[in-house]
């Protein structure tokens, strides 16, 4: 039975395998099961037009899911769908073989379809994004119109949840192309923050921290976050990557820059890549404290080879969050940045003194630095000094500014 469905060709229109996602796809399956099962039907499916083809996104047909099944497509010339579109077929069939049209049509006996129920979902803008339809191999003479009300009652809300979810599509796929739009024109620039040593005290490093230029200005961490969403994070981020240490064959050993890049970007792959050629010993690559690490053996794996080359590894906002503590002890960090949030008003907080002291001990025991960041007092900085934090940077050690004022800081003219 309905051996017309089987072995049908899929995917051939990137990404149109499997279902709808998410919420949509699991009410869809409930909305599809039920009006199968009130009808007294074998099949019920949503289908989408895709270039001339109806994709099969959701689908109940139990027992004969190696048939029919979500990512499985059709020609539409093969099926019902444009003549009921045109008006040539009727939406309830209860008996095919009354309509000459239907039995004309190949897929009539290959299936075959006895009873035929089928109703356009139209989105809010009137397109036709494609079928709720049941069938069963045999005539079924007691469908009447009722059912067909039942079927477009059903077909209003699935459009309802399609039109959210395509929607959502439909705004991803803007914020993709304009973050395309981004890399492809580099519309982003850098300013570089100084890191310095407290004894002696001097410069040692930059921060390389991003800045984009569209309007309206955003944060980086909002056009990262919004990139990552659209699931382009990872390309920006390397394009971004790729052009800030370029800072590092202008700048005088043994001065470092430090970049930051998330968990997912590192377990990409990319970066060994992106790095390769540069003096490896003068790069600190900056872990994101607020992301989360699904697989920290993973994460030490990609991180490894360029460690092995000598980059050294840094957990920033370290204070935080409960995540900076779980990355410190998972990814053993050659370096803990500690969060502004810590840092200020550490010399009158005595709950900010204990955790700095307490990050300052773990970094003694386990061998690796503190960077206090956000320094912007005198009182501050002596507290720091004291509790025996290595480096530091912030407004009261210097502003962030270009490569330029970066160059003569460290005594490049």
């Amino acid at each position: 039975m309905f051996d017309g469905l089987a072995g049908s060709p899929k995917g051939g229109d990137g990404g149109l395998d499997g279902g709808l996602p998410g919420l949509c796809g699991g009410s869809l399956r409930h909305q599809l099961a039920a009006v199968r099962k009130h009808l007294g039907m074998e099949v019920a499916f949503v289908s989408q037009f895709v270039g001339g083809r109806a994709v099969f996104r959701e689908v109940d047909a139990p027992g004969l899911e190696a048939l029919i099944k979500p990512g499985d497509q059709r020609p539409l010339a093969d099926l019902y769908c444009p003549h009921i579109l045109a008006g040539r077929l009727p939406e309830l069939m209860a008996d095919t073989a009354r309509y000459p049209l239907a039995r004309s049509l190949p897929i009539t006996a290959a299936v075959p379809i006895g009873a035929h129920l089928s109703v356009p979902i139209r989105l809010p803008d009137g397109q036709a994004y494609g079928m709720f339809c049941c069938f069963s191999p045999h005539p079924n003479p007691s469908l009447n119109a009722r059912d067909l009300q039942v079927m477009r009652v059903f077909a209003d809300m699935a459009a309802h949840d399609i039109s959210r979810v395509h929607a959502a599509e439909q705004a991803r796929a803007a914020v993709a192309a304009r973050i395309e739009q981004v890399i492809a024109g580099r519309q982003f620039g850098f300013r570089y923050q100084p890191i310095l040593s407290m004894q002696p005290f001097q410069v040692v490093g930059f921060e390389a921290l991003c800045r984009f230029a569209p309007e309206p200005h955003r944060t980086p961490d909002v056009w990262f976050e919004e990139a990552h969403a659209a699931g382009c994070g990872e390309r920006l981020e390397v394009a971004v990557l790729r052009h800030a240490v370029e800072a590092l064959r202008l700048l005088p050993a043994p001065v470092f820059i430090s970049v930051n890049a998330s968990p997912a970007t590192i377990l990409g792959g990319a970066l060994p890549g992106v790095f390769a050629g540069l003096p490896m010993q003068r790069l600190v690559l900056e872990v994101t404290e607020h992301a989360q690490v699904p697989d920290y053996a993973a994460l030490r794996e990609a991180l490894a080879p360029l460690r092995h080359a000598g980059a050294k590894v840094a957990i920033d906002d370290a204070g935080a969050g409960y995540s900076s503590l779980h990355h410190i002890l998972q990814l053993r960090p050659d370096i803990i940045k500690l969060d502004m949030g810590l840092t200020r008003s550490v010399d009158s907080d005595p709950a900010k003194r204990a955790l700095a002291a307490a990050l300052c001990h773990f970094a003694r025991e386990t061998g690796c630095e503190i960077v206090a960041e956000g320094i912007e007092t005198e009182a501050e900085f002596a507290t720091l000094e004291s509790l025996g934090v290595a480096k530091g940077q912030g407004y009261l050690l210097g502003r962030p500014g270009d490569l330029a004022t970066a160059r003569e800081m460290v005594g490049v003219g």
